[in-house]
């Protein structure tokens, strides 16, 4: 199964790439087969499963050939644009066809079912599906304590609002973290403080000593490929996390909704060292599939339960999209996107390493070494007039994003950066744009005024 998925992948990319073109012949089955040391019923089930996505088509005694579609982006006049903001998926790498298909799978199999109000925990074959599906991430958890959510958003202000059994009321915040949840919890007026997090990790003894004298609630963190910085914590650093929640009742909200993103071993949340009592564990599929699909899922302590549930209390997610996302998990099409979305966007990541490696020879910017995810950290000298490089860079049609945002409104200690995001820059411009980068930044150090 492996091997398969591993050269469907394989050809999708080439097709995407523009390394197989319109109407190219592809090489033969048989000549396929040898090419990737396999069985000519591999490359024939490959091939099978281009053609039903329309990717490819066949012509009797002649051969598979790859399909000229008229929207396809490299036919497409290209932007001049670099997008280094944008976190939402590339349009290109999006599995329209193949969600289609579940979504008319999905109305076959559940018919009238689908168009009822529905159960407010989430429709109960997808939860059920979720359970496998979670474990491939160390997530061991029964159905009964997985509830669908309309994206991770709706859980992350649900847990804000409701009451926690420790009694306890502030939210304690990694800084700098997730932008659109800083501007939510400030809002809102819920009380929140911050506490720093950089490329290099967290002070655990500080995290230890606002657990044990903080009245805090919950800390929300991203443990994996972090927005904005792009880093992960280390194992010991997730084990102690853990470790702390328990040991002084507090809980860990761990939104996981990058973890699709990465394949580095070892690499287990915070939820696989406390799995039971402390962690509420927090997936979306957004990154994955579509951003307006609008489906995540929580995975909740016991005695979170049925707070979490008066709080939610209605079933305000389509049925139709959890039933085709069930589909979509079961039939396999999930984890042959995610290698596919995953290898694409790791590429884009190596691609932005070597360019830095290649252009910030004088040292200006201070970047982590990240291999997966989205994000990577920028981090600017402190001369640096972020908002005047930020208008510098958009009128050479570069779009980045200023880390300014992601820290709460009163937190005073501080980092200058960008937060770069690879999802949508394309590779062939990745170089380019970060040479403009730190051009800029080279001419904000030279002429600061």
């Amino acid at each position: 199964m492996k091997k398969y998925l591993d050269i469907l992948s394989d050809l999708e990319q080439k097709i995407n790439e523009g390394q197989f073109v319109s109407g190219q012949k592809l090489p033969s089955v048989r000549n396929a087969a040898k090419l990737y040391g396999c069985s000519v019923n591999t490359i024939t089930r490959a091939y099978a499963e281009l053609e039903k996505q329309h990717a490819i088509y066949s012509i009797a005694q002649s051969g598979y050939y790859v399909v000229d579609k008229p929207g396809n982006r490299l036919n497409a006049t290209k932007s001049k644009t670099i997008d280094f903001a944008s976190s939402s998926p590339d349009p290109s790498v999006l599995p329209y066809l193949d969600f289609q298909h579940c979504l008319n799978k999905a109305v076959d199999t559940y018919k009238y079912d689908l168009f009822t109000c529905g159960d407010s925990n989430g429709l109960e074959s997808l939860r059920r599906t979720l359970v496998s599906h979670l474990a491939g991430d160390q997530v061991f958890v029964k159905a009964e304590r997985i509830i669908v959510t309309s994206g991770a958003n709706q859980a992350l202000e649900i847990l804000a609002k409701m009451p926690f059994p420790n009694g306890n009321s502030i939210v304690l915040v990694e800084q700098p973290s997730y932008e659109i949840y800083m501007r939510f919890l400030e809002a809102e007026g819920i009380p929140v403080c911050g506490i720093a997090r950089t490329t290099a990790g967290i002070d655990l003894l500080e995290l230890e000593e606002k657990f044990r004298q903080g009245n805090i609630k919950f800390f929300y963190t991203m443990s994996r490929y972090h927005s904005p910085l792009g880093t992960s914590y280390s194992a010991d650093e997730r084990k102690m996390i853990a470790r702390l929640a328990s040991k002084y009742d507090v809980y860990v909200v761990e939104d996981d909704y990058m973890a699709d993103l990465g394949e580095e071993p070892g690499i287990d949340p915070i939820f696989a060292y406390n799995g039971t009592s402390h962690v509420v564990y927090l997936k979306s599929f957004s990154k994955i599939i579509f951003p307006g699909l609008r489906l995540g899922a929580a995975v909740l302590p016991e005695k979170l339960l049925e707070p979490f549930r008066q709080y939610k209390r209605y079933a305000d997610t389509s049925q139709l999209s959890q039933a085709a996302l069930e589909v979509y998990i079961k039939n396999g099409m999930y984890e042959r996107h995610k290698r596919k979305i995953r290898s694409q966007y790791a590429a884009r990541i190596s691609a932005l390493n070597e360019a830095v490696r290649r252009h910030n020879v004088e040292g200006l910017l201070e970047i982590p070494d990240v291999r997966y995810g989205v994000y990577v950290q920028f981090k600017l000298p402190a001369k640096v007039n972020l908002e005047r490089l930020i208008k510098r860079l958009a009128a050479k049609d570069i779009l980045v994003f200023s880390g300014k945002p992601c820290y709460l409104s009163d937190y005073k200690e501080r980092e200058k950066f960008l937060r770069i995001s690879i999802s949508r820059a394309q590779p062939e411009q990745i170089d380019e744009g970060v040479r403009e980068i730190i051009e800029e930044v080279r001419r904000e150090v030279k002429f600061p005024s």
